[in-house]
């Protein structure tokens, strides 16, 4: 599985260590930036993630900043990305079951780097449940 990852200055040394990890766990990754921890412009490296969802040149997407918020925000702009903001375990579960979430954006300054490899790893091991979600996420888009 292919899984793109962005990162703003703020997620940058967690974004270092999800890479490592889905990489030690045989993931190929799709580095979108930053890779320093110098201020940068979030969306100029989130885009990029929500671009290779979009065109199909990776499955599922890793975002980081500070908050969560402002990267959520900007991949969700893009039709077809549902990205969940996931400050703990059944949060990321709950956004891949119920809400097909297919990026999940994690809040750097609030959790730790062992949350957040958890959270990651449980976005990419768990399945959409279908069934009544599926009406519900059809919904989501609708232009």
């Amino acid at each position: 599985m292919t899984i793109a990852i962005g990162a703003d200055h703020a997620g940058y040394e967690y974004k270092k260590a999800i890479q490592e990890w889905l990489t030690e766990h045989h993931y190929e990754v799709v580095n979108m930036g930053t890779d320093s921890s110098e201020s940068v412009d979030y969306p100029d490296f989130i885009h990029p993630v929500a671009d290779s969802i979009e065109n199909g040149k990776a499955e599922l997407g890793v975002i980081i900043c500070g908050s969560g918020n402002g990267v959520a925000m900007t991949a969700n702009k893009h039709k077809g990305i549902r990205a969940a903001i996931a400050w703990n375990e059944e949060l990321s579960s709950l956004a891949r079951q119920h809400n097909d979430a297919n990026i999940i954006a994690i809040p750097a300054r609030f959790i730790s780097k062992e949350m957040a490899l958890s959270i990651v790893k449980i976005f990419l091991e768990t399945a959409f449940e279908g069934g009544r979600h599926e009406r519900r996420v059809r919904k989501i888009t609708f232009c």
